[in-house]
């Protein structure tokens, strides 16, 4: 009776390996999550570095405060000077300021030695990642040029130039590679799920004799998938935050790459991917075995 009883459970409709299911999928997701990461992280650090891209604009000398403070009002309101929370990356630097810092550095107090201080009042602006096509690079410097006061506009085209290549490399590497991942993990858990179906073929097909209906069938099996699905998202999640809160306190500003919108967002996409595939591939594998014939089976 025991037996039976044991026997019973074992074949109930929808029930397949709970264990090595949730795990291979779980691995899937994670895999795939800490690609996500990464390809976020690279994200980030990108625009970070390309929102540094300077262009110093050299005043000409005895300019008056008001002359410096218009020449800043009107390069702060330019649509290629980066603006965060509202307000223009312009920071203007005197040529006092200039004397100071390279003073500072290097010991050595040439105003002192020239009896003045040649330098000029610096506008250091930060150019949108939008414009750092060398075309546009090169009107902005014409645009500012012409600009009453402006003695100099200078740019470090090289490393300008050398962040756009970088940046288009990297990109197509990561696409390439997140398209690769995404067909490695979609394919591993429909065989996951298509394997662990295979010993439930013969109750499908004894469920059919008895005059069960399709849906009767199939509702069972997708509602543990996508339960299966769930659950290995939520571990796979799991996995990636302890992952990230032991690799913040390893190296520091580490979690400063990644901004909460775009965490919610990858979560999202976890759990998204382990149902969705979860339920497609359970609905693709019954469909197939209820059509096949009892030779086939075998």
């Amino acid at each position: 009776m025991a037996k039976d009883k044991k026997f019973r459970k074992k074949k109930k409709l929808g029930s397949y390996p709970f264990v090595s299911v949730v795990f291979s999928v779980t691995l899937a997701l994670f895999v795939m999550g800490l690609f996500g990461l990464l390809l976020m992280m690279t994200k980030n650090l990108t625009t970070i570095i390309q929102e540094n891209v300077e262009m110093q604009v050299f005043l000409n000398k005895n300019l008056s405060q008001n002359e410096i403070t218009k020449i800043i009002k009107t390069l702060s309101s330019k649509d290629y000077v980066i603006k965060k929370e509202g307000i223009s990356q312009v920071a203007h630097i005197t040529k006092e300021e200039a004397a100071k810092e390279f003073y500072e550095e290097t010991g050595e107090d040439f105003v002192e030695f020239l009896g003045d201080n040649p330098l000029r009042d610096v506008v250091v602006i930060k150019i949108s990642p939008d414009f750092h096509e060398s075309q546009n690079l090169v009107e902005i410097k014409k645009e500012i040029g012409f600009i009453r006061g402006v003695h100099e506009v200078t740019y470090i085209e090289s490393l300008v130039s050398s962040i756009r290549e970088n940046v288009k490399k990297v990109s197509f590497v990561l696409i390439g590679f997140s398209v690769i991942l995404l067909t490695v993990v979609v394919i591993l858990i429909n065989n996951t799920i298509k394997l662990a179906l295979f010993s439930q073929r013969f109750l499908i097909r004894s469920m059919q004799l008895v005059g069960a209906t399709t849906n009767f069938i199939r509702k069972p099996f997708l509602m543990r998938a996508s339960l299966f699905g769930l659950v290995s998202a939520v571990l796979a999640i799991a996995l990636l935050a302890s992952l990230m809160r032991y690799l913040n306190t390893e190296v520091d500003g580490l979690l400063d790459l990644l901004q909460l919108e775009q965490l919610i967002m990858l979560g999202t996409g976890i759990v998204l991917v382990g149902i969705f595939v979860g339920f497609m591939s359970t609905f693709a594998a019954i469909r197939k075995y209820m059509k096949m014939s009892l030779d086939e089976l075998y």
